[in-house]
């Protein structure tokens, strides 16, 4: 029996008109039937939209380059994840036997795409006004806590650090990938010149490298 999804709309503070939207929301595409991926495509892309407004409206006098970081820090896949749990819908996704077991219903990558999803069947549902009052609801705090400057990623960090020094800008290398196309890890290496390689591993290339380029961000402080 399928559990109700009246106290996840609750949560959201969305009633679907039409309860297959949801279901197709929440449903992984390890599922046999229609899946969230289309969904998730929809609202990632209204998600860009309606945070990159926020952000213009908030921000008058920000030039575009800030603007990019302070949006990409809040539609980044660990940003949606954490408001997704906030949301308490790792309770009710609908995943197939194998991420069952390995427990996707905690992946970051599984609820930022179910939350996304949501976006796109909440538009479907109601149009674009109720897609964004959810989002604003959603990120709410986060858009009252960011402020220009300070979304740099590490990669960015260490890449003005070394410039600050003169010495020329790191490399990185995968050096090993993982499990099935669907659920890959990377291994990659990042050399800064002088110093001993720093290697970082990720559901994600690029999560690698930047968790690389703060180990060696880190490293490089420390030594001076």
């Amino acid at each position: 029996m399928q559990k109700s999804l009246s106290p996840l709309m609750r949560k959201l503070g969305y009633q679907f008109n039409q309860l297959s939207l949801l279901e197709q929301a929440l449903t992984h595409r390890s599922c046999k039937g229609q899946h969230n991926e289309r969904l998730e495509f929809l609202g990632d892309a209204l998600l860009g939209l309606i945070i990159a407004e926020a952000l213009f409206a908030r921000f008058p006098q920000t030039r575009e380059g800030d603007l990019t970081r302070m949006r990409s820090a809040l539609v980044k896949g660990v940003t949606l994840a954490s408001i997704a749990q906030e949301l308490g819908l790792s309770d009710f996704l609908r995943l197939g036997p194998g991420e069952l077991k390995s427990g996707g219903f905690r992946r970051e990558s599984i609820l930022a795409d179910a939350l996304e999803a949501i976006l796109g069947a909440i538009y479907l549902d109601s149009g674009m006004e109720a897609c964004k009052g959810r989002i604003l609801e959603w990120f709410g705090p986060r858009l009252e806590e960011i402020a220009p400057g300070q979304q740099k990623d590490s990669k960015t960090q260490l890449q003005e650090y070394l410039q600050g020094l003169r010495l020329p800008l790191p490399t990185y290398e995968v050096i090993a990938t993982i499990g099935e196309a669907h659920q890959q890890t990377f291994t990659v290496r990042c050399t800064v010149l002088g110093r001993t390689p720093i290697t970082a591993t990720g559901s994600s290339r690029r999560k690698a490298e930047q968790d690389a380029a703060a180990l060696a961000l880190e490293q490089l402080k420390h030594d001076r």
